[in-house]
């Protein structure tokens, strides 16, 4: 294993230190028709309330600013959908920094508009889901800018694991004992932070992944044990997921600590999108609602080890991460719309 494929070298508790009163502590929230709906006892972790809409800001800060410290000041330049995007640019405007961010042509409008508003260039002329990261390697070599990984970068999973850091302080501070925590899976960052995070913090807990059943390359991966990449991006509504692959960092700190990768259909995050909206007056992407997604399949094939109720007869707990809210109104009517499945 290479040095930069080390888990030894994401450093959680600098990362907590670095971002702190940079970024949001994000509610953890509770629905009882989500409870009633799903069979279990449902919290939400929302990091759709996050600085710039995502998780992502919390990364992107600790990249930027670690990289301050080493005396780096030289532009940034990220490969994005949109949120780590957006991230990228609002801690670059920030901490006085440049900002160029790589995105596909199809990208979210109102993500590209986000990432403009913060300051930055946007490259998108001719850029896909494919040739994102070829394109944005060759701009930084070009233009000596310091290139800041969507997820394969120690500095950002240690960011991102601040998710996971925060959750144990407020399910201590509610009282939940989560049997299960159920994290969106893109290119991996923010499961392999939140696993690491929780590791050996939470006792009795399973940490599940959770992606578009069309992009499913995480799944693969556990089940083949070696890295399986996609042959192009998976056309899903889940935006946020569109990667070909985990990042190898990702990879070597999932691989041993993540048994169970599960995927949900786009018609499932419809409902959940609807649920989260109708029920919960939450706006969260597509993205960000695929594990409340996997949550109202129920139990079931999702975690047969988990049981029905507590010893004392409560529901069990699961915590469902949402991992943002950018979207547009037009772009959830479309996936509700186009949904096979009535909505109630």
């Amino acid at each position: 294993m290479s040095a930069s494929h080390d888990p030894s070298c994401i450093d959680l508790g600098a990362a907590r230190q670095r971002i702190r009163g940079r970024v949001h502590q994000t509610p953890l929230l509770h629905s009882s028709a989500l409870d009633h709906r799903a069979g279990l006892r449902l919290w939400l972790k929302a990091e759709s309330f996050q600085r710039s809409g995502s998780f992502k800001a919390r990364g992107a800060f600790n990249a930027l600013a670690a990289g301050l410290e080493a005396g780096d000041r030289r532009g940034v330049i990220a490969v994005s959908s949109g949120n780590h995007g957006q991230a990228v640019a609002m801690a670059a405007s920030e901490l006085g920094l440049g900002a160029t961010v790589v995105m596909p042509q199809d990208a979210s409008e109102v993500k590209v508009a986000a990432v403009r508003a913060y300051g930055a260039r946007v490259v998108d002329q001719g850029v896909t889901a494919e040739n994102r990261e070829e394109v944005a390697s060759q701009l930084a070599a070009d233009h000596d800018l310091r290139l800041v990984h969507p997820h394969d970068d120690p500095l950002v999973i240690a960011g991102q694991a601040t998710v996971g850091t925060e959750l144990l302080d407020q399910c201590q501070s509610v009282g939940a004992r989560p049997r299960v925590v159920l994290v969106p899976v893109g290119g991996g960052g923010l499961l392999a932070g939140i696993c690491l995070a929780l590791e050996d913090r939470l006792a009795g807990a399973t940490v599940i992944g959770v992606e578009p059943a069309l992009g499913n390359d995480g799944q693969q991966s556990l089940a083949e044990g070696r890295l399986v990449s996609l042959a192009r991006a998976p056309d899903t509504a889940a935006d946020g997921a569109r990667t070909l692959h985990l990042g190898g960092l990702c990879w070597e700190v999932i691989r041993s600590r993540v048994s169970r990768i599960v995927t949900v259909t786009d018609d499932e995050i419809a409902q959940a999108c609807w649920w989260l909206w109708s029920r919960c007056k939450l706006v969260v992407e597509p993205t960000g609602a695929m594990t409340v997604a996997a949550a109202l399949r129920g139990r079931g094939e999702l975690w047969p080890a988990v049981p029905a109720s507590s010893a004392e007869g409560d529901p069990a707990e699961v915590v469902c991460i949402l991992s943002g809210g950018n979207c547009t109104p037009r772009q959830i009517a479309d996936l509700l719309a186009s949904s096979a499945t009535g909505l109630s």
